[in-house]
């Protein structure tokens, strides 16, 4: 399987403004005239050199992820805006001339999951098939709603594609193609939403966003948490600090502490921090990072590797 990150902010998309943009490249400057930069030829390894909030943008397009199998064939989990330039991407190929089918699983239809469908391209184009999976059988309706005159122009059902809609029953392991599989998991979240995990040979890749995990649901969750065992790779919700996390209780999001917590517990391989809060900036989101490896290391385990996700990022299990 190859994972790729499309969007990995929560709540709403955000684009940086002109004074992170500004305290950025102070930054950086400072660090170039610190370390004598001289010549153009100098500047890759600099930039190479750089912590992560200084050499990349995490980005600020909404929840959107595309698994590829080792057949070739894509798949995109959640709609937001990140789906956009995706599209842009696909109708470049077999999507750009009626030819393309993909599958799409939603985990919920909280704006942020679904915003960016109605500027998905090839949803556009005749020919094209799309097949929706989520646990919700009024999914086509959703999308109508989200679509309907009063707020954008073109009603989804006048989209040119052909579409599919597939019901999911929590824990029923679906096969996609011949070895992988996927099945879902009920999460606590407002209005609900279901964590995904796709199984190909020996390999595991859970995508668990918008979730509220706490301490007290950690010691509740018991042996259902045996769906999230072992996993190579764990995205998973990480939207506020702890202390964030107390103020906004029964808002669906987890701290990036108790995520920390839970993938040790679940004996993830990697974890990957996801659904970045929209009012953190580049550098609060390093910060963050840095905290739960310390936070990691204070629990005196060397694993899971952990990550902060930033749109773009290419894993291969």
């Amino acid at each position: 399987m190859i994972i790729q990150l499309r969007g990995v902010r929560g709540s709403l998309p955000t684009p940086m403004g002109n004074r992170e943009y500004r305290a950025k490249l102070a930054s950086i400057l400072s660090r170039a005239v610190e370390a004598g930069i001289k010549s153009a030829a100098e500047i890759g390894a600099f930039i190479d050199a750089l912590p992560e909030d200084l050499g990349y943008n995490y980005g600020g397009d909404t929840t959107c992820v595309t698994v590829t199998s080792r057949s070739g064939r894509t798949y995109v989990l959640d709609c937001g805006t990140g789906i956009r330039p995706l599209g842009d991407e696909m109708v470049s190929g077999p999507w750009g001339v009626g030819r393309g089918a993909v599958d799409i699983f939603i985990t919920h239809t909280h704006w942020d999951h679904i915003q960016g469908l109605p500027f998905f391209k090839p949803l556009y184009i005749p020919g094209n098939d799309f097949t929706f999976y989520s646990p919700y059988p009024d999914l086509a309706d959703r999308f109508a709603r989200q679509m309907e005159f009063t707020f954008f122009p073109a009603p989804f059902d006048k989209t040119g594609s052909t579409k599919r809609f597939v019901h999911m029953n929590p824990e029923e392991p679906l096969e996609l193609e011949e070895g992988l599989t996927v099945d879902c998991y009920p999460l606590k979240h407002p209005g609900g939403s279901v964590a995904y995990r796709f199984r190909e040979g020996d390999k595991i890749f859970i995508f668990c966003t918008d979730c509220e995990f706490t301490g007290e649901t950690m010691e509740s969750f018991g042996t259902h948490s045996a769906f999230f065992l072992d996993a190579d790779l764990l995205l998973l919700d990480s939207q506020y600090t702890l202390d964030e996390s107390f103020n906004k209780f029964d808002w669906g999001h987890t701290s990036y502490t108790v995520a920390v917590n839970c993938a040790i517990r679940w004996r993830a391989k990697r974890l990957v921090l996801t659904h970045h809060e929209p009012s953190y900036s580049d550098a609060k989101l390093r910060e963050i990072h840095l905290d739960a490896l310390n936070h990691r290391n204070e629990m005196r385990c060397d694993s899971p590797e952990i990550l902060m996700a930033r749109e773009g990022m290419v894993f291969q299990l």
